[in-house]
């Protein structure tokens, strides 16, 4: 058999092939071709650039909503490799402080713990340990993290009163509290809890000011984070957006003093003489923070941001799953394109990109780094999550849901101290024209669970590819080595799962018996 024969040059599309015909294409459009596997897949390396100057060590970035990022949403991203873009719909100095809180985290301490006033009542906590799922909780003067600590309440305290209107003052331990003082290792607060035999464990300042809490559970489960995105000085790197307009240049600078990382420019369009003047006033201070600019969908809207100064380039308008900007504006781009041609032209200068909007599965995240981008930005597949923002639920179907919508839903720009509609120029109109949707999702558990199962799928999908790192995908993807091909809409029901009576669709496990 004469084995030197060659194989048809054609055997599927080169990138150029695929997106150069002049239509749009979404990650559902189409499949990349496999390679050849000499390696496993935990060979695969999933660093990958952010910043010009940050690199993460897997590429997640959850969405700058206040439906996905805060302070337990950031800091557990970066635990898990990636990093966490908190959302500026709130006031400059909450956000700063949600900054500040990401900053002073050490693995195993709760930085943001549900505290409450000695004026709740046992019915309140009630309802916390319902929506929850835990039970125990600090009491302070004034209900909040870093007023002074008054007093614990647990189970014990509550389980057999039966006046459930009883305010917590009246039941709470508060005599000889025990109780850890900051700076205290975890090794420290795990043998004090061993011998008290205590559930919850209250870290104070010399104030006696509660500043976090440590729980036997968290202690139990708490692992060691080899992936985890820290900076020099141990602590993990935390971003946060900001509007463009001349007041969020005070926010900027609140930010900046409480050690944030990389500012990220929120607009639904960024190519904006606001963006670009916001760019120069960051880039103006003495030791800057890295500037991600966005949105955008074109070379032409790229050209301006990274000409201005820009570390990296958010790429998107209108593919989310809670935004409708392309419906109502009739402005954006099919996300597949969109990532293609920035990236195109982006790469010429060295500035990352951010796939933001349209990744709802592993296979979206795997292509977007084909078609150019460095990392994926997650929204809807962080909500619901344990730590994103909210409460849980039940619908009126039985189902366990939180609240997840669009930073250009009326909900949102609507609440009191929103900036979101800065977001879409909508902030001096009376009347708000909506570009995004409130809807629901389901419970998905925590993102301790989430991320490694979308990092062990990016290895596994590279490794199909016949590439041991990101960076491989996009080079060789870019060089044509890396082939493709279109999908019609008949091969999109055959590459799903169809002619089953009923299934149950499992996407991970993480241990014997666990789904």
């Amino acid at each position: 058999m004469n084995n030197s024969i060659e194989v048809d040059q054609d055997d599927g599309l080169t990138l150029h092939e695929l997106l150069c015909k002049g239509e749009g294409l979404t990650y559902n459009d189409f499949l990349v071709l496999p390679g050849y596997i000499d390696f496993g897949p935990d060979d695969v390396s999933l660093q990958s650039k952010f910043t010009q100057h940050i690199t993460l060590r897997t590429p997640f970035v959850s969405s700058p909503m206040d439906t996905i990022t805060e302070v337990n949403m950031a800091v557990a991203m970066a635990l898990q490799g990636g990093i966490g873009v908190i959302h500026n719909n709130c006031t400059p100095e909450e956000q700063a402080e949600f900054v500040h809180k990401v900053k002073k985290f050490r693995n195993g301490f709760i930085p943001d713990p549900v505290t409450l006033p000695q004026t709740a009542t046992i019915g309140d906590v009630e309802r916390l340990v319902g929506e929850l799922g835990f039970t125990g909780f600090p009491v302070t003067a004034n209900g909040k993290l870093g007023s002074k600590l008054l007093g614990l309440v647990t189970s014990k305290e509550t389980d057999f009163v039966e006046d459930r209107s009883l305010q917590l003052k009246d039941v709470m331990v508060h005599e000889n509290l025990t109780v850890g003082h900051e700076g205290i290792s975890l090794e420290e607060a795990n043998d004090i809890m061993r011998k008290t035999k205590l559930g919850k464990l209250p870290i104070v300042n010399d104030r006696f000011e509660l500043v976090s809490l440590t729980s036997r559970i968290d202690l139990k489960h708490n692992k060691n984070y080899p992936l985890s995105t820290a900076g020099a000085d141990g602590r993990l790197l935390v971003a946060a957006a900001v509007g463009t307009r001349e007041d969020d240049k005070r926010r900027v600078d609140l930010l900046i003093e409480a050690g944030v990382d990389v500012i990220v420019l929120d607009s639904s369009q960024g190519n904006s003489c606001y963006q670009v003047e916001m760019i120069k006033y960051i880039k103006a201070k003495a030791h800057p923070p890295d500037v991600v600019a966005g949105n955008v969908v074109t070379q032409s809207q790229a050209k301006t941001l990274i000409e201005a100064g820009a570390d990296a380039l958010r790429v998107g308008m209108g593919s989310g799953s809670i935004c409708i900007t392309q419906e109502v504006m009739a402005c954006g781009r099919p996300q597949g394109t969109a990532v293609y041609r920035v990236a195109k032209y982006a790469n010429k200068f060295g500035i990352p990109i951010i796939a933001d909007g349209g990744i709802s599965n592993v296979g979206h995240m795997v292509k977007a780094i084909a078609l150019g981008a460095n990392t994926v930005m997650m929204g809807s597949m962080l909500a619901g999550t344990t730590e994103a923002p909210g409460t849980y639920f039940y619908d009126n179907t039985g189902v366990r849901v939180k609240t997840y919508r669009g930073m250009g839903s009326i909900e949102a720009m609507m609440k009191s101290n929103a900036q979101s509609a800065k977001r879409y120029f909508s902030d001096a109109q009376d009347l708000k024209v909506a570009q995004g949707v409130t809807g629901t999702v389901v419970d998905k558990g925590s993102v301790k669970d989430l991320v490694p199962y979308l990092i062990k799928g990016l290895q596994h999908s590279s490794q199909d590819l016949g590439k041991r790192c990101l960076d491989d995908v996009r080079r060789d993807a870019q060089s044509g080595v890396i082939r493709f091909e279109r999908r019609t809409p008949s091969a999109q029901v055959e590459g799903g799962i169809h002619g089953l009576h009923s299934y149950k669709k499992r996407l991970y496990s993480s241990g014997p018996g666990q789904a």
